[in-house]
């Protein structure tokens, strides 16, 4: 290591110490100096020694030199601010281990910032830093949190950190089986829309959280938080006409999310697919204006004030995420069966359970083997087919009037979509070959 790129590294674990420094001196500036133990000058010297031992380890001609230098200094260190800090306290009165583990750290990102990765140890420190700064509010989520929150929390956790890598990765049955990291997958984000939503309703209330956590979930699924809004109908953990309302913008946020793909990948599809998909996402977001605003104002003012009593339910997601599996599965298996010429009905099919699957898969087949007619056929097609298995979601799970706005809702997406697709046409929009 030359010179240049030496002092470059001491420099960033200086920072680095600096940094944590300013975080714990902040902290403690109120009090009379020499009354403790490490403040902006001690942890910014910490860094700093950190990185010079790490460069006397590098400088040792052997691995063994160089470990046994490095540990040696972490040892004795440690031991030093430990008992400093552990004084510190004594003479305070008061029982942290805070400031001793952030002086143990900053030591050791001084020392990673010269042998190491520099992002890596620029990054760690900031983040380190930030979760010192914000104690109290921290404390305070602690205080609020329950337990079936934090155990719906770790749930979700474990579904993705544990279970989700060991799950297999292959098909079962053959090419039209069963993957179960899809299943799994699925589950995920209902679990996951559905813990937002709650999320959203405690942060900024029932009718916005739930209005904002439908537009977070439909950028991901809009099936997630149809299934979800439908359960808390049937609980009355909120009036069906706002979870209604949050389907409506979920929904017009899954038809722009499909023109964004399409987008992306096939600019040749829009002529067709963004008239009738960009309609009936004003029609849906108009529905849910009107019923917010219009029409639901008795129902506001009968909303529960508590918001949702549970984030979500492991089994009843599991179920729902087997059957939306089987649906793919199903999908799958008619495209199979027709082929390319069946492109419509295999969209159809695969569409009641994913409508991103279609999107991707016919704007790759243009322009061959598929011309860009019936690619955007398909899409449309796909979409009208998952707006149709949200329906029947709504219907079955949530029944009563979240079911019957939800119908009137998607009625009036058809229409609109209709409409946008015979002005495309009838305006002589192009579609290329």
């Amino acid at each position: 290591m030359n010179v240049d790129h030496l002092l470059y590294r001491l420099a960033l674990a200086f920072g680095i110490g600096l940094l944590v420094g300013l975080e714990r001196g902040w902290k403690t500036r109120d009090m009379v100096p020499g009354t403790r133990a490490a403040g902006v000058r001690t942890f910014t010297l910490c860094g700093l020694l950190g990185g010079i031992v790490a460069a006397l380890a590098q400088a040792m001609a052997s691995p063994v030199a160089a470990g046994l230098v490095l540990g040696f200094g972490f040892a004795v260190y440690a031991a030093i601010f430990a008992v400093m800090e552990r004084d510190a306290d004594r003479a305070a009165g008061s029982y942290s281990a805070t400031t001793i583990i952030a002086g143990l750290v900053t030591f050791i990102l001084g020392a990673y910032a010269v042998v190491g990765d520099v992002r890596i140890a620029a990054a760690v420190a900031v983040a380190a830093t930030g979760v010192l700064a914000i104690r109290a509010e921290i404390h305070g989520w602690i205080k609020r949190i329950t337990w079936p929150e934090l155990r719906s929390a770790l749930v979700l956790l474990a579904m993705t950190c544990i279970i989700l890598p060991i799950v297999p990765d292959t098909t079962i049955g053959g090419a039209d089986g069963v993957n179960p990291r899809e299943v799994w997958l699925i589950a995920i984000v209902l679990a996951g829309v559905s813990f937002a939503g709650y999320v959203a309703v405690k942060a900024l209330g029932s009718e916005r959280g739930i209005l904002f956590g439908a537009i977070a979930g439909g950028l991901v699924s809009s099936t997630a938080v149809t299934v979800t809004s439908a359960r808390r109908a049937v609980a009355g953990e909120a009036t069906p006409a706002l979870l209604a309302a949050g389907v409506a913008l979920a929904t017009a946020v899954s038809f722009l999310r499909v023109i964004a793909i399409a987008a992306a990948l096939q600019p040749l599809l829009l002529p067709l697919i963004v008239p009738a998909l960009a309609l009936a996402a004003l029609v849906a977001a108009g529905y849910a204006v009107v019923t917010l605003y219009w029409r639901g104002g008795a129902d506001r003012a009968q909303a529960r004030s508590d918001g949702f009593s549970n984030p979500f339910s492991f089994w009843p997601v599991v179920g729902f995420a087997v059957l939306l599996g089987a649906v793919m599965v199903l999908g799958r298996a008619v495209a199979e069966t027709f082929g390319t010429g069946g492109a419509l009905v295999g969209a159809a099919a695969i569409g009641l359970a994913d409508v991103d699957t279609v999107t991707v898969a016919m704007s790759r087949l243009v322009p061959a083997p598929l011309d860009t007619l019936s690619a955007s056929g398909a899409i449309l097609i796909a979409v009208v087919s998952n707006t149709v298995s949200k329906l029947a979601l709504a219907i079955s799970l949530g029944r009563g009037r979240f079911a019957t706005e939800v119908a009137v809702m998607t009625g009036l997406c058809w229409i609109a979509g209709a409409a946008g697709l015979w002005a495309a046409v009838a305006w002589g929009f192009s579609v290329p070959h």
